[in-house]
C-alpha cells in the first residue's frame, strides 16, 4: 500500500466507517498511510473493513461503537491513544435515516432516535476528541452534515433539523478551539449512492428520480466523491480552512 505525502503515520478515527461515506473515507485514507481506527455499530461489516486494510499492508483496528453512548465514545477514543498513542484527525460520520413523513406526523420516538445519534452523537464524539487534541496541541475534526443542515427538506423534519444542529456545533466548536490549534469543520452532501439513501427512499422511488432530475448534474453522488472532501478538510492542505461548512452537491444548493 503506497502512502501519500500527508497522512502517513497520522493516527485517524472514522465514525460509521464500516459502510457508505464513511467506508469510502476510510479506504481513501488508509490508501494514503493512516492509521485507522473505525468505529461502527456494524460490528462484522467493520471487522471486515479493518481486516482488509491490514492485508493490504495498512494499519486498523475496529471497536464496536454505538455514539449515543457517552462510554463507548470514551471508549473508542481510548482505543485511538491505547493504539497509536495520538489522534491526529477524527471524522464524525455516523449517523441515520428516518422515514419520509410531515413533521406533524413523526412520532416522538423517531425523532428522538434521530437527534441521539445525529446530533448527540457528534457532541459526543467531541467532547472526547477536542481535549485530546488540545493536549496534542493540533488536530483536525470533520463532522459529516447534509445539504439538509443548510437548507430545509420536505418530509426530511427531524434529519432536517439533527444536520442544522451538526454545522451549528461545527462552527461553535471551530470558534472554540481554533485558537488551540484543532480545526473543525462540516461537509454537507446532497444525495449520494449510499445503502443508507437506499432505505430512505424505499417506498418513493419517485422522489430519487425526482432528485436526479433536479440536480444540476443530472446524477447521484457517489461516496468516494465525499471522500475526498473529507480527506482534503482533514489534511494540512486544508491548514487554514476552519469552522467551514463545505457543500458536496453537484451544484444543488446553488439553485
Amino acid at each position: 500500500m503506497t502512502a501519500r505525502a500527508g497522512f502517513a503515520g497520522k493516527a485517524v478515527l472514522v465514525t460509521g466507517g464500516a459502510s457508505g461515506i464513511g467506508r469510502a473515507v476510510v479506504e481513501r485514507l488508509a490508501a494514503d498511510g493512516a492509521r485507522l481506527v473505525i468505529a461502527d455499530i456494524l460490528a462484522g461489516e467493520g471487522e471486515s473493513v479493518a481486516e482488509q486494510i491490514r492485508q493490504a499492508g495498512g494499519e486498523a483496528v475496529f471497536v464496536h461503537t454505538d455514539v449515543r453512548n457517552g462510554d463507548q465514545v470514551q471508549a473508542m477514543v481510548a482505543t485511538a491513544l491505547d493504539t497509536y498513542g495520538r489522534l491526529d484527525c477524527a471524522v464524525n460520520n455516523a449517523g441515520v435515516e428516518h422515514g419520509l413523513q410531515a413533521l406533524a406526523d413523526f412520532g416522538e420516538e423517531d425523532w428522538e432516535r434521530v437527534q441521539d445519534i445525529n446530533l448527540k452523537g457528534v457532541w459526543l464524539c467531541l467532547k472526547h476528541e477536542l481535549p485530546v487534541m488540545v493536549r496534542q496541541g493540533q488536530g483536525s475534526i470533520v463532522n459529516l452534515a447534509s445539504v439538509a443542515g443548510l437548507v430545509g427538506a420536505p418530509l426530511f423534519g427531524p434529519y432536517v433539523a439533527s444536520k442544522h444542529g451538526v454545522v451549528g456545533l461545527t462552527r461553535t466548536a471551530a470558534l472554540e478551539y481554533g485558537r488551540m490549534g484543532v480545526r473543525v469543520n462540516a461537509v454537507c452532501p446532497s444525495a449520494i449512492r449510499t445503502e443508507m439513501f437506499e432505505r430512505s427512499l424505499t417506498d418513493r422511488r419517485d422522489l430519487a428520480e425526482k432528485l436526479v432530475r433536479n440536480s444540476p448534474m443530472r446524477r447521484l453522488g457517489e461516496p468516494a466523491e465525499v471522500a475526498e472532501a473529507v480527506v482534503w478538510l482533514c489534511s494540512d492542505a486544508a491548514s487554514f480552512v476552519n469552522g467551514h461548512a463545505l457543500t458536496v452537491d453537484g451544484g444543488m444548493t446553488a439553485q
